[in-house]
């Protein structure tokens, strides 16, 4: 059984983002020799049950590595 976020335990700590809080991720990747630009698309959604997904927003950005 699996329980959405309306169902959550006391021990679980609260990863929700909360209205107008900011939030700031830093993800870092090993990227194969000679890559030089890559596409990087970001996309938000709200999930309250498994399969429930909808999407709110999405990003593509390309970044060139030359420098």
């Amino acid at each position: 059984m699996v329980l959405g976020p309306d169902k959550k335990l006391g021990l679980i700590r609260d990863t929700s983002i909360q209205p107008f809080a900011p939030r700031e991720e830093t993800l870092e990747f090993d990227l194969p020799p000679g890559v030089r630009a890559v596409v990087v698309k970001a996309a938000l959604s709200y999930q309250l049950r498994p399969g429930d997904g909808y999407p709110l927003q999405e990003q593509v950005v390309r970044v060139s590595l030359d420098r």
